[in-house]
């Protein structure tokens, strides 16, 4: 049996037993779906995106693969243990549940969404001020040099 064949019957048991094993009926496999609605879950919190950011990017980060992966397969990301430490969510130190992985990801593209946002008005303000000043410095320059050809001429 060739290994795609072997790893499709296998991916194929491996969904048939989470399907028998107890996990409510039609919950996707390998918790590669969400049904995160309200009245599903409990214990809703808010979460501080700066925060989830800073743990992203202290977060180490590598190229690896399984033992079972054939030498050509790499997978980027982070060990579990890694994010278990950054974030404590998820069921154990193990595992990395795609839900999750999403949510992190979400949270920190919204904080670097605000802290973009608060550094484009900065920037727009920052301009602002220079042109101001800019249009304050040259009216003095002009009238300094519109005094200096009048001297010269002997005019007041």
């Amino acid at each position: 049996m060739s290994y795609g064949r072997l790893k499709g019957a296998m991916v194929r048991m491996l969904t048939s037993a989470l399907a028998r094993s107890g996990r409510r009926r039609g919950a996707p496999a390998a918790g590669l779906a969400s049904d995160a609605v309200s009245g599903a879950v409990r214990g809703s919190d808010p979460v501080n995106g700066y925060r989830v950011l800073e743990q992203v990017v202290r977060l180490p980060v590598s190229t690896w693969r399984y033992h079972w992966d054939p030498p050509h397969v790499r997978h980027l990301g982070p060990m579990a243990q890694d994010w278990w430490k950054a974030f404590g969510v998820g069921e154990n130190d193990r595992t990395i549940c795609c839900t999750d992985a999403n949510g992190v990801a979400i949270v920190a593209i919204q904080a670097l969404h605000r802290e973009l946002a608060e550094l484009r008005d900065e920037v727009e303000a920052l301009r602002t001020e220079c042109s101001r000043q800019a249009r304050s410095k040259r009216a003095p320059a002009h009238l300094d040099t519109e005094k200096a050809a009048d001297q010269e001429q002997g005019l007041p």
